[in-house]
Formats: C-alpha cells, sequence, structure tokens
C-alpha cells in the first residue's frame, strides 16, 4: 500500500508529502531535480531504498515546488523558496530538528537550510551532489545541449544512460523511468528548473557550516563530477567523506547497499544491514474489495465494527496455519508463512470467512527471499507479491508461477491466468489462479 499523500501550503504554493516509518528520530529526504512521491513506490530498488531508511528513521519525503505532485510554478524557483518548503513540511509534520538527506540537486537546498536553520538540523548527508552547477554538472554549451535533449526525448527513458548506466538495458526500468519523467515534469518545467539550476553556487555558505556532515560520491558518476564532491569535503569543517565505486549517478543502482550502511551508521553509530536476517518465505497479501464505498453505505462506526471482525477473523486463519502476521494496511493484512502450501490455504479460509462477513477480498502470494526489518519485511519477494494482488479480482486468489510450482503434488489447484508484467521487474511472471 502507497504511504498517504498530503499536502502542506508554502505561501499560494501546495507541497506534496508522504511520512513513512516511527523512526527514533526525523529524517527529511530532499529529493533530485524531478521526483514524485507516489510513482517512485512502484520501482523496487527505489521503494527498498526508502524502506531501508524508515527502518531506522522517521522518514519525511516531498515533492519540490514545480515537480511531481506538487504545484507547477510559472516563475523559476529559487532556493530559498524551496528551503522554506522543506521548512514548511517540517512544521505540517510536527518535526522540530531533523536529518537531512540532500539527492543530487537536492544537496544545494540541503546545504542552504543547515547553514540558515543549524536548530532545525540533525545532521547533513549529501550524495552525488555540488556547490557550483557550472563546474560539476555542466557547462552552459552542453547545459544548451542537455536541453535540445530533453525536447527530443523526455518521457521515453532515452536518458536512463546517462543516470543510471547500469540499468541502461533493463526494460522494465526504462519504462518506469520514462513515466517518471512525464509525472516529475513536463519538458517545459524541466527546461525552467535546469535554469534555475545552472545559476546554482552556494560555496559561500560552506564555511558556515557546523552541523555533522557525510558526504558520497561514485567516483565514475556520469551526470555530476565527483570533484564536485571532494570539493564540499574539503570545505565544510569536520565533514567525513566517502567515495564509492560505480558509474550510475542514480543512489539505487548499482551498490546502494553500501549507500544505505554509510548513512544508517553515520547517524545511529552501526549497520543493521550487515546482521539483517533473510530467509526464503511466502507473502500474503490480502486486501477488502470495495472498503471506501463500504464505509460510505456503512458509515464510520458500523464500518469500524465490521472491520474489527475482519481483522479477528483473518488473525485466527493465519495463526491456524502456522503463518505470521506482518501488519495491517488499513484494510488488508500482510503475513509470512514458512511453507506455500499453508498459505494458498490460509487464503482459502480467509476468503470464506470474509464472505461469511458479507465482505469480499483479493489475495496475492508470492514464495522468494524477504529481508527482515524491525516490526516489517522488505525485498523484492513483498512488492511481487503486492503487485501480483493489485491482479486479482473480487474473491480472486493469484499467486506467482514461482508458489505455484512447489506446492506440486499438495492436491491444490490452479488456473493458468497468463504472463503478465508487473512493475520493477524486467521479465514477465506467469500468473495463476487457485481454485
Amino acid at each position: 500500500m502507497l504511504p498517504e499523500t498530503r499536502y502542506a501550503r508554502s505561501g499560494e504554493v501546495h507541497i506534496a508529502y508522504q511520512v513513512i516509518g516511527n523512526g527514533p528520530f526525523d529524517l527529511v529526504w530532499v529529493p533530485g531535480f524531478i521526483s514524485h512521491v507516489d510513482h517512485v513506490w512502484d520501482e523496487p530498488r527505489w521503494a527498498g531504498f526508502m524502506e531501508r531508511l524508515a527502518s531506522f528513521a522517521r522518514l519525511i519525503c516531498f515533492d519540490k515546488r514545480g515537480t511531481g505532485l506538487s504545484d507547477r510554478v510559472t516563475a523559476i524557483p529559487t532556493l530559498e523558496e524551496r528551503m522554506d518548503d522543506a521548512r514548511v513540511v517540517m512544521d505540517a509534520v510536527g518535526s522540530k530538528r531533523a536529518a537531512f538527506l540532500g539527492i543530487s540537486e537536492g544537496g544545494p537546498m540541503s546545504l542552504l537550510f543547515a547553514a540558515t536553520h543549524p536548530d532545525r538540523t540533525l545532521a547533513l548527508m549529501l550524495y552525488g551532489s555540488y556547490g557550483l552547477f557550472s563546474t560539476a554538472v555542466m557547462s552552459p554549451d552542453k547545459l544548451a545541449s542537455f536541453l535540445e535533449e530533453v525536447e527530443r526525448s523526455w518521457g521515453s527513458g532515452a536518458l536512463v544512460p546517462g543516470f543510471a548506466p547500469s540499468l541502461a538495458q533493463d526494460r522494465a526500468f526504462r519504462n518506469w523511468w520514462a513515466r517518471f519523467e512525464r509525472l516529475g515534469a513536463s519538458p517545459s518545467d524541466v527546461k525552467t528548473l535546469m535554469r534555475m539550476n545552472s545559476e546554482i553556487d552556494i560555496r559561500g555558505v560552506l564555511p558556515v557550516i557546523h552541523v555533522p556532515t557525510l558526504i558520497m560520491h561514485r567516483t565514475d558518476d556520469p551526470r555530476v563530477n565527483v570533484e564536485a564532491s571532494r570539493y564540499l569535503a574539503t570545505h565544510i569543517a569536520g565533514a567525513r567523506y566517502v567515495e564509492l565505486s560505480g558509474s550510475d549517478h542514480l543512489f539505487c543502482a548499482g551498490d546502494s547497499q553500501r549507500i544505505l550502511d554509510e548513512i544508517e551508521e553515520f547517524l545511529t553509530g552501526s549497520r543493521s544491514h550487515s546482521e539483517m536476517e533473510r530467509c526464503l518465505a511466502t507473502v500474503l497479501i490480502t486486501d477488502i474489495v470495495g472498503s471506501t464505498e463500504r464505509v460510505c453505505s456503512l458509515g464510520d462506526r458500523e464500518w469500524r465494527h465490521l472491520l474489527v471482525r475482519h481483522d479477528s477473523s483473518v488473525r485466527r486463519e493465519i495463526a491456524r496455519f502456522r503463518g505470521k502476521e506482518i501488519r495491517t494496511t488499513g484494510d488488508g493484512f500482510i503475513a509470512t508463512f514458512d511453507g506455500p502450501a499453508r498459505a494458498v490455504r490460509c487464503a482459502e479460509a480467509v476468503r470464506q470467512t470474509v464472505r461469511d462477513l458479507g465482505l469480499e477480498v483479493r489475495a496475492g502470494l508470492h514464495t522468494g527471499e524477504i529481508e527482515i526489518l524491525p516490526n516489517d519485511i522488505g525485498g523484492i519477494a513483498v512488492h511481487v507479491a503486492a503487485r501480483v494482488a493489485q491482479l486479482a479480482a473480487p474473491g480472486e486468489i493469484l499467486t506467482s508461477s514461482v508458489l505455484r510450482d512447489l506446492v506440486a503434488g499438495s492436491g491444490l489447484s490452479f488456473e493458468d491466468r497468463g504472463v503478465h508484467a508487473l512493475k520493477g521487474l524486467a521479465e514477465g511472471v506467469r500468473i495463476f489462479a487457485a481454485r
């Protein structure tokens, strides 16, 4: 399920934001030149990166003005306005002080915020960022060429090699990236934002930054020259500099776990991922069909009573089939099982017991390796199960071919529903319906 997206008002502009996790401190994510707080969850690498951050912090994400779900603007936004947007979002979620993670073009704004509001800045982290655009990213001549390329190919996925070379041949990722561009900003918006970025020079504020600072950059970054971060590290007092191998500018491409390890250790003093437990499990995800309509027809009070009965019934079946409840999703459940056949039978039992309450559910199952996080699970297997569940019709239980192959001889029967393209996966997945 997507995190809830809400809006904070910054002057006359509405800024879209999300809050994920409930860690002991706040972490503000400042994205690169475009973003879209909803669409990023459709890319498993990006979603997994965010989930890891949210496992040890309360993660606050937002779309900068002019991008994503935030209001479009006619004038070129300034760093000061963007800084105010971050402050307004913090106020909206009750954050008095937070660590800032500035990604690429999000770095200069984060640097300015840390210098201007040290009382509200717990720590500062930069990835693939810079202080002077013209030397770090592109000269005026190269900027003109880039804007011409935007005019020709924006929204097609053709720019992937300049951001994530390691994923340039991944068709599913290119399709996702193409939509990310279209949802993040129009070609005209991109030109406006890039002209603003081309004027960035915040080198003068670097001596004023006195908060703990971590700077990370990949040596062969094709978009932002590594010398830019080396310069930042030598001009911010006490900054820790980590140079990473690799040629991807996109943080979640390549060895993203190294970046996450550095961030977590910098903020908490330890790296939980190195000790993270992984195991093979079957993931079951259920969802009540038409929950919004039922709320409207029953009213809030009666719906709450019915939802309590639903939750109690589902928990009883999960326990009966030796499953483990991971969490609820508001109108559904995520659970894991150490046996795929038991997971399918649990889904069948849930379907029937929920029908007895006058409700209908859809369910999706997949077997794969999961990461065991504090009070949650992560990994590609969870995202596959969620995508499978989204394909299910009311009352339907769908499984991946991986699970179906594992329950041969169990007496369970399935109906082939063909190969489906699932968001974030390079190859199609054959889907089966439990009968």
